[in-house]
């Protein structure tokens, strides 16, 4: 069992760690679970989820490599090939952002290509596509995995680490009543909606890509003879609006021109708040906070001073960042910024205070699995979405669809504000959302508002929930302080509690080689995990962590593992 490992997935994350566990000299046996017909695409990316118009936010440039980066290996891609993808030559360039389906393209082919090597070097890589793992059990040495394939009976496997990197987590159901769409995947689900009032829930990248894919079916995109992006609609579905709302009503702001690699902080660094996180302090997210203030000061003193910074608390500086945006017109804002956007784009400049937030996002993220319950709560209320806002940027050509859709008299935002009811629950087709404003009725409705957390109930394998195998992760409660080996008190606060190597915490005497990668089950204490550069992140710890422990000497032992919070020393 000692060199058994098996990836439950086979997305951006699964392949990072996939790549660096084939570093290993010591052979390996590793075997890939992927539901899917075919492995290494990931669903965010997967052309049978995605929408060909729906555009990823993210661009070669910010891609940790596998093998290649995205615009070498569109580099080599033949002519029939770049067709078939509907890339341009004159697209690839390191900073362009290209289809969902693309970036799929590249890690299946960058997937294939870590596999190979991994055969080549003497790994044992067994890849078992269109293979669901249903069930995962700890045994006190070992992890058994129960697999099932269609109209074929279940398959029992056993190993000695198991890795869940199953990434996002939506309904299996998408339309749950005619009319209510829980969730915008599969994309091409949406292709079928009526021409009619259509309102979708969320006004972040995946409820454009929503309204994307509907406008696309009742219409086209075309460019004027000026070169400005317009929006036809088909003769039949002249009945067609769209309207996309969110509790603030606003748009993502254009992707903003930044140098990468990132310039280093000088005083809201990793240091400095891994320095407040050993002193235990009850006030860390105030602390940490003097720390990002002080940094966007002295980034951007203009801009702090604009803001009001020196005055501003946790509380308030979310409503001090957003007040110039919500008091204008969503649409002549958003058209303000692409133009500003662009200009930077063209002449290599940078927003001071943009990127100084953009930066700090991870470092103040160090901080929160460390807060008690009191500040957690308000640092999610109140400050992770500066950061949100700051990173999910989307991009130009987003912001271009929904200034056409709105000129051509298909789109509205909504603000809907805190104090909103929505009910599915009628017996006409789609759904009502009422407010103090009035009621709006909509034939269709989608929720695009996101990935949202998951608790350990959830967790979607029966043998681990049955025999207790998975802890909630918890936060102490305010006012408590570690004093020696006194237990603290403490707050259940959503997810699974996970080591500092994301293993599952066990108390029971079974193995804890069951490492969590799956995003639902991170995001409320690990709030930025989304994206391809977490993907690297997580896959790459978990894969040193497993190599780490693979190496001992002790390993058959299942009480033979690294001390809590103590990083291998190929890591420091």
């Amino acid at each position: 069992m000692n060199d058994t490992i098996a990836l439950i997935g086979s997305g951006p994350t699964a392949i990072y760690c996939l790549r660096r566990l084939l570093s290993s000299a010591r052979p390996l046996e590793i075997t890939v679970f992927e539901k899917e017909a075919v492995a290494g695409r990931g669903m965010p990316y997967h052309p049978a989820v995605n929408d060909r118009a729906m555009l990823a936010n993210i661009a070669s440039i910010e891609i940790p490599p596998i093998g290649e980066t995205l615009v070498e290996w569109l580099d080599r891609q033949p002519p029939e090939e770049l067709d078939r993808l509907r890339v341009q030559p004159a697209q690839i360039n390191d900073r362009e952002f290209l289809p969902r389906v693309v970036l799929g393209e590249y890690f299946k082919a960058q997937f294939d290509r870590v596999v190979a090597t991994g055969r080549a070097a003497g790994h044992t890589v067994t890849i078992k596509a269109g293979h669901e793992v249903t069930d995962v059990a700890l045994q006190r040495d070992e992890i058994r995995v129960t697999v099932s394939r269609p109209d074929l009976p279940s398959e029992h496997y056993a190993f000695g680490h198991v890795v869940m990197a199953t990434g996002h987590s939506f309904p299996d159901l998408t339309e749950v009543k005619p009319g209510y769409f829980a969730s915008p995947w599969p994309a091409p689900l949406l292709k079928d909606i009526p021409a009619g009032r259509v309102g979708i829930l969320g006004t972040s990248l995946s409820g454009i890509d929503a309204m994307v894919t509907v406008a696309t079916s009742h219409g086209t995109f075309y460019h004027d003879e000026a070169g400005l992006l317009e929006f036809h609609r088909a003769a039949d579905s002249e009945g067609l609006s769209i309207a996309l709302m969110s509790r603030k009503g606003m748009l993502p702001e254009a992707d903003f021109y930044f140098p990468i690699p990132y310039a280093p902080l000088s005083i809201c660094t990793d240091e400095a708040v891994d320095d407040l996180i050993a002193s235990g302090r009850d006030d860390l997210l105030d602390a940490v906070f003097a720390l990002f203030c002080e940094e966007l000061a002295a980034a951007d003193p203009d801009y702090a001073a604009k803001i009001g910074l020196a005055g501003l608390t946790v509380e308030t500086i979310e409503a001090a960042y957003f007040a110039d945006r919500q008091e204008s017109d969503p649409f002549l804002w958003a058209a303000l910024n692409l133009a500003e956007a662009k200009q930077n784009y063209e002449t290599l400049t940078t927003m001071a205070w943009r990127y100084a937030i953009l930066r700090m996002h991870e470092v103040v993220a160090r901080a929160v699995p460390h807060v008690n319950a009191r500040d957690l709560k308000r640092f999610h209320r109140h400050f992770k979405s500066l950061f949100v806002d700051d990173y999910a940027t989307v991009p130009h050509a987003s912001i271009e669809r929904v200034l056409a859709l709105r000129r051509a008299g298909v789109l509205d935002i909504v603000a809907l504000g805190g104090d909103y009811d929505l009910d599915i629950d009628t017996p006409e087709r789609g759904a009502i959302i009422t407010r103090p404003e009035g009621e709006l009725v909509f034939d269709t409705l989608v929720d695009a508002t996101g990935q949202g957390g998951l608790t350990a109930d959830e967790i979607p394998f029966p043998s681990l929930r049955r025999q207790g195998g998975v802890s909630k992760a918890s936060a102490r409660s305010e006012g408590q302080v570690q004093i020696g080996s006194q237990p603290m008190a403490e707050q259940e606060t959503g997810g699974i509690a996970l080591d500092s190597f994301f293993r599952i915490v066990v108390e029971q005497p079974l193995s804890n080689r069951l490492y969590c990668l799956a995003l639902p089950f991170l995001l409320h204490q690990f709030p930025f995990v989304q994206g391809i550069t977490s993907s690297h992140e997580l896959g790459e710890t978990v894969a040193n962590a497993i190599l780490a422990d693979i190496g001992r000497p002790d390993f058959h032992s299942p009480e033979a593992v690294l001390p809590e919070g103590r990083v291998p020393e190929f890591l420091v």
